[in-house]
């Protein structure tokens, strides 16, 4: 398992404020539910990770 590993698993994605000034990025799938808890430097560092790694993304598909 990695992450070029393909899965057919559905899963719901929810990312917001909670009412102790953290940013939650909540994930549910199967009946199970993940709460994961930030504050707000560590948000920007994900979001940071996200967008770099969609720029990656789009690099390896102009390259097909």
């Amino acid at each position: 398992m990695g992450m070029n590993t393909e899965r057919e698993i559905e899963a719901n994605l929810q990312i917001g404020p909670t009412d102790q000034g953290m940013v939650r990025i909540f994930v549910e799938a199967a009946g199970i539910e993940i709460p994961m808890d930030f504050d707000t430097t560590e948000a920007r560092e994900i979001a940071e990770e996200i967008l770099a790694a969609s720029a990656a993304a789009d690099a390896v598909r102009s390259k097909k």
